[in-house]
């Protein structure tokens, strides 16, 4: 394995342990959460569709049910997410399998979004890794312009379709990789060839066609269900698609370079923090990564406690935190670098 891939096992030395009973109560949730994200989709691909051949109407009622579908997204990312740590099923295979079967759910491309989670993690807020802050090189107001149609949807959108650079032949798409990743930054060189060589490896590629018809499949057969009502998946999915573009940078959006795990905790209600599989608490999954969902909540204690509390009255409220990013592009990303925790691990 290379030294330098994305992919080298790296920990964070202060990350506490996780007991059996912890995992068994981790098993527990995680269950809970899979329960959930399976019904809402199963409900999206196969009960709507079906309710809506019987009756031959779509009614205020109906529209209702896709509430929870939308609900949903945060949960079915976040097992995703626990799976590109590791923490989803404990045997590797088994948590592998499952991840990607998630992801496929979703129209993710797993490989991919796992490669770039992990080189998020090794290289957080280098300048790959910066969507808010306006680069020295381009057009400004094209950049502008990019960053609100990334923000509104586009994020998602460009998942959706990252897994054609597969079918494209693969010195293709390394080129198209390398440019759009760019080599700026004292790491960039690295990162570059890092994505390049993703793009180009024959494993990963003969993967990512699989997943992407895997999911073309399925979506199409659940066009097919809807048929006349198609518009009702498409502004499900298209709803799925906004959350997951504006949760993206969300935790790192005008975050400086000396801020501890370069990324940010937010203040939910209790209910809306399991929703959210703790998504609000990014921060404490930057410095400990190693550990799973159910963990960040304590360790959001830990922290505040050592600060006399002073993190809560600071903590900005998620969903102004989510607003505030419609304020625009930074000019800069100020702060030194300090050291991080990291987690690069292959699940």
């Amino acid at each position: 394995m290379d030294p330098t891939s994305a992919e080298t096992p790296v920990f964070s030395a202060s990350a506490p342990r996780f007991d059996a009973a912890r995992r068994a109560a981790l098993a527990r949730a995680n269950a809970c959460m899979l329960t959930f994200a399976v019904a809402a989709l199963g409900w999206e691909w196969l009960g709507l569709p079906l309710l809506l051949r019987a009756t031959h109407e779509f009614t205020f009622a109906l529209a209702v049910t896709l509430i929870p579908v939308v609900l949903a997204t945060p949960i079915h990312w976040g097992l995703v997410h626990e799976g590109i740590h590791g923490q989803l099923l404990r045997e590797r295979r088994a948590n592998e399998a499952l991840a990607r079967a998630l992801a496929i759910g979703l129209a993710l491309p797993f490989d991919a979004v796992r490669f770039g989670h992990l080189m998020h993690h090794r290289f957080t807020r280098e300048p790959f890794d910066r969507p808010d802050v306006i680069a020295s090189r381009g057009s400004r107001w094209r950049r502008r312009v990019a960053y609100y149609a990334r923000l509104l949807g586009g994020f998602y959108l460009m998942e959706l379709v990252l897994p054609l650079l597969a079918f494209l032949p693969k010195t293709t798409a390394r080129a198209i990789v390398a440019r759009g990743v760019g080599a700026q930054g004292e790491s960039g060189v690295q990162v570059q060839r890092l994505f390049a060589n993703h793009a180009a490896d024959p494993v990963r590629r003969r993967r990512a066609r699989r997943d992407w018809l895997l999911s073309l499949a399925l979506y199409a057969m659940a066009f097919a269900l809807y048929g006349r009502y198609g518009c009702v998946l498409l502004v499900a999915m298209s709803l799925r698609g906004l959350w997951l573009s504006l949760a993206d940078n969300l935790p790192h959006y005008d975050v400086a370079l000396d801020e501890p795990g370069r990324a940010r905790d937010f203040r939910v209600p209790r209910a809306l923090g399991v929703l959210l599989m703790n998504h609000h608490l990014h921060r404490q999954h930057h410095l400990h990564p190693t550990l799973p969902w159910t963990a960040l909540p304590a360790l959001a204690s830990i922290d505040d406690k050592a600060n006399d509390k002073a993190n809560v009255s600071a903590r900005t409220p998620y969903l102004a935190a989510v607003l505030r990013q419609f304020r625009g592009m930074n000019a800069d990303v100020s702060g030194t670098e300090v050291p991080r925790a990291i987690d690069t691990r292959v699940t």
